[in-house]
Order: structure tokens, then C-alpha cells, then sequence
């Protein structure tokens, strides 16, 4: 994968931030495992793309995840709820669950896996 952010050509970005719809996700893999990248505004959040309740992807077969107000993401096969902040599941079969958190960094408008403690 090379980079969509220049000057960082050594470490390739997942996306740049104006990539995620304000309000919306984004979906991508980080060592071959599926992720959904969700934004707000400036805040960008990270999360593996497995439902809790049951271990499938929260977006339909090669569908985008959907929103809701900018401010929950909806399992497509359960209609649970998980809020963008923590990925804590608000409504639905797997209520008071979490997805798992992908820790990312935004450097230059450009969206990283991982901690920059890290490097």
C-alpha cells in the first residue's frame, strides 16, 4: 500500500481525515482484518468490523456501516447500536457490549494505525 499522504511514504496512512464522511464511516483493513473508521467533526475513531453479539461484520455484504445522526454506527445484521465515542452498545441483542477499539493517530490530516508512543 503506498501512502495518500505525502512525506510519509514510509508508513502508508489508512486515509486522510476528509476521507471519512463527517459523521459517517469508513471501511478498511489493518493487517488484514476489517476495520470501520468513524469521524466527527476533527475526532476520528477506530474499530474492528465485528459485532459483539454474534461475531459478524456490522456492515452488510459489501455494504458501507450505517449512521445515525453522527452519533451511533448500527450493526446491519442486528440493528444494534454502538456510539462512536467508546463503541459502547447502546440498544440491541448485545447491549452494554463494546466493539473492539483500534488505536489511531492523526498526523497532517492523514489517519494512522496505532500509537505514536509506539514508534
Amino acid at each position: 500500500m503506498t501512502s495518500c499522504c505525502p512525506g510519509r511514504e514510509a508508513e502508508a496512512a489508512l486515509c486522510r481525515v476528509e476521507d471519512i464522511p463527517d459523521g459517517g464511516s469508513l471501511t478498511a483493513a489493518v493487517a488484514a482484518r476489517p476495520v470501520i473508521l468513524l469521524r466527527r467533526g476533527d475526532a476520528v475513531w477506530g474499530y474492528l468490523n465485528r459485532c459483539p453479539h454474534f461475531s459478524v461484520t456490522l456492515n452488510a455484504a459489501r455494504g458501507t456501516v450505517l449512521t445515525y445522526e453522527g452519533q451511533v454506527l448500527m450493526c446491519a445484521h442486528h440493528s444494534a447500536l454502538f456510539r462512536f465515542e467508546d463503541g459502547l452498545c447502546i440498544e440491541g441483542p448485545c447491549q452494554g457490549a463494546a466493539l473492539d477499539a483500534l488505536p489511531l493517530r492523526v498526523e497532517e490530516g492523514c489517519v494512522y494505525a496505532g500509537d505514536p508512543q509506539a514508534r
